[in-house]
């Protein structure tokens, strides 16, 4: 199902804040077979980076969070910083129209539609449902989605499951059209991409404060790939031993190696996945997206108590998933230092109020 009907734009310069800038990769990346010279500067970074004392997690460790979810407004969240790669080789390839996918709320197509339109090119989203028929409304991301003028299409899940055909085939479709599409898969999650983590982990490392330590562990939620790919082949080639804990809100663990690998090996690595990464299973709940009373209740008591507000798709869930391993197996986070990604996500929080009224109308 199509909804929506993209005004018509005239394609616009690249406004100077978005203008391609020099990208100079850090040392440690060199042998990389691809290795980006340029970018867009769309995200505010860097982002902040401090210690937290959030509740569940004892004194025991210093608990630190990095603060992804400030890399914009309505481009906030992970996903920006692989569309200033990405981003670049769709303008440098002279494209006009942007085709990127994900779920019904999804983080990334809605800062793919914003930043899309502000770069003057169209968007066609494909959304996964259940119900493709039902027009579902402008909650969330949306709103934001339509605002921007993203040509928004409904799929079951049979059909998203052959997502990477159904867009090559749209592109196929706008070609024959007399458009230039360039196709971004899910997430932004392929090697050109994973850059975007790449960066952010030399930004951890690199801080202009001097007073950031190392950290023995990093924690985030995994939903696509691209991230933990950048920054576990990041921590490898920067020599730091930081152990990566990716918590996977969806799919298999094997799914997840299985899909980073490919983005190492299109990296020209043979670096593994099983290697790089522990995935940390068994807190996805009741599925992507779906919401459990509990999950709720802390995303509550997080922002209730350090006025930080996770998601309820991912941040929770990696959150949530770090708690309970701390309370049961704490020698997964064997270090002193554990530092919490947060990957953004904040206008999914309005598609759950009915549920989250439900463990607020008590607190207060």
């Amino acid at each position: 199902m199509l909804i929506g009907v993209q005004p018509s734009i005239k394609q616009l310069p690249v406004l100077l804040m978005f203008k391609p800038r020099q990208y100079y990769a850090p040392q440690w990346s060199a042998g990389l077979s691809i290795v980006p010279r340029s970018r867009l500067a769309l995200a505010v970074t860097p982002t902040p980076l401090y210690r937290w004392r959030a509740p569940v997690i004892d004194d025991s460790v210093e608990l630190w969070i990095k603060r992804d979810d400030l890399t914009g407004s309505t481009l906030s969240g992970n996903k920006v910083r692989k569309l200033e790669f990405l981003l670049y080789e769709a303008l440098k390839q002279g494209s006009d129209t942007i085709i990127t996918c994900g779920g019904l709320q999804s983080n990334h197509a809605r800062a793919t539609a914003v930043a899309a339109r502000q770069l003057g090119m169209h968007s066609h989203i494909f959304l996964g449902t259940n119900d493709p028929d039902t027009d579902p409304g402008w909650n969330g991301n949306l709103m934001l989605d339509r605002l921007a003028g993203a040509a928004i299409h409904l799929i079951p899940p049979d059909i998203y499951e052959d997502r990477e055909r159904v867009m090559n085939d749209l592109a196929a479709d706008l070609v024959r059209a007399g458009k230039k599409p360039y196709v971004i898969p899910e997430g932004g999650s392929n090697a050109l991409g994973s850059w975007g983590y790449i960066d952010a982990w030399r930004e951890i490392i690199e801080n202009d404060a001097g007073e950031i330590p190392d950290f023995d562990d990093i924690v985030f939620a995994c939903g696509s790939g691209g991230t933990p790919a950048g920054l576990a082949l990041a921590v490898r080639m920067s020599g730091k031993q930081t152990r990566v804990h990716a918590v996977n809100v969806s799919d298999h663990p094997d799914t997840f190696h299985m899909r980073i690998n490919r983005i190492l090996d299109d990296l020209g690595t043979e670096e593994r996945s099983e290697k790089l990464v522990d995935l940390v299973d068994g807190y996805s709940g009741r599925g992507y997206a779906l919401s459990r009373p509990e999950e709720l209740r802390l995303l509550r008591d997080v922002a209730g108590t350090t006025g930080v507000i996770l998601d309820p798709v991912y941040t929770i869930k990696a959150f949530y998933g770090l708690c309970e391993e701390f309370r049961k197996n704490r020698d997964r986070f064997a270090g002193r230092r554990i530092l919490f990604l947060h990957t953004g996500g904040l206008f999914g929080v309005y598609a759950k109020l009915n549920e989250l009224v439900e463990t607020v109308d008590d607190y207060q």
